[in-house]
């Protein structure tokens, strides 16, 4: 992709102009993504947790820009995001589901409520951002991305939650492709692994599951710089694609998907009994900066209540 991005018949940026919101924007694959739609002439609209830094981002942006304070799982929250969104631009035509958190460890002695809020940012959220906004995206016939992970295709052990949402993002947005295609709405799942973001850097911070990581098999063992796998994403946005892969290789694992659950099965096991003394020390909250940030922002509304 070259730096000024696709251009259509009239010599313009495809972008230029067009209406992006972005959830989970405060950092990570949001901030970069934002940045980047910006530079390619969209205009703006931040969703996420943190005003503070949604603030931030937004200043550092190249054009017009607005930022939304939200939880992505609160419907009457985000329906109101969406009515202003159109108010304050007029059009939206891009909505990019990307808000996300994560846990790790053990299904058995994990906590319930974070394993459970992992699945309600992570598929209720999506459900809840595309259900507000696709009123809008119908009448610019515009374009959905579903941010997905590896996490979609390949299951893996001490990642239950996380992995179950993200399978469930990916089939969700399978699925409303097919229900909003005739309207001309594109619906478009992106693909990442283990990318440098807070998220996996959080995850990292514990022992277990840093050596655990290390101990897959190549190349999904690695972590991978966040600028070429946005680069992509960018890409995926302007063509309007209907599946992004972050990282080159992510295509191909596509047609192996069926083999690795049973391989998985299998050496997890392995895995899992060499690890077993060190299970107890592993964290059982959110992870990253985005997980303190969700668990704060729960901890606020539940003060208020």
């Amino acid at each position: 992709m070259s730096g000024n991005g696709r251009t259509s018949g009239n010599g313009r940026n495809v972008l230029d102009g067009k209406v992006a919101v972005i959830t989970g924007a405060a950092r990570g694959v949001g901030e970069l993504l934002a940045r980047k739609l910006s530079v390619r002439g969209a205009r703006i609209a931040l969703v996420g947790l943190e005003p503070e830094a949604l603030k931030e981002v937004s200043a550092r942006l190249h054009g017009e820009s607005e930022y939304w304070h939200a939880d992505v799982t609160d419907h009457e929250a985000m329906a109101r995001v969406a009515e202003e969104v159109k108010e304050r631009f007029g059009r939206i035509d891009i909505v990019v589901a990307n808000a996300g958190v994560a846990n790790g460890g053990p299904f058995a002695d994990s906590d319930p409520v974070a394993w459970r809020r992992v699945i309600e940012v992570n598929l209720i959220g999506s459900a809840v951002t595309a259900r507000v906004f696709l009123p809008a995206l119908t009448e610019s016939r515009g374009y959905l991305l579903q941010v997905a992970s590896l996490a979609a295709i390949t299951p893996a052990p001490m990642m239950s939650a996380y992995c179950a949402s993200k399978s469930g993002v990916e089939a969700y947005a399978h699925s409303l492709r097919a229900e909003v295609g005739h309207k001309g709405v594109k619906v478009g799942v992106a693909y990442l692994s283990w990318t440098d973001t807070d998220m996996v850097r959080g995850a990292d911070q514990d022992d277990v599951m840093r050596e655990l990581r290390q101990r897959l098999p190549w190349p999904s063992n690695k972590t991978y710089p966040l600028g070429p796998a946005v680069d992509r994403m960018v890409d995926g946005i302007e063509r309007r694609s209907s599946h992004v892969y972050g990282q080159w290789w992510l295509r191909g694992m596509q047609g192996i998907r069926g083999y690795l659950p049973a391989l998985i099965g299998t050496v997890g096991q392995r895995e899992m009994r060499r690890f077993e003394p060190r299970l107890g020390s592993v964290r059982k909250g959110l992870v990253g900066a985005g997980g303190a940030a969700d668990e704060e922002e729960r901890d606020t509304v539940g003060d208020r209540s």
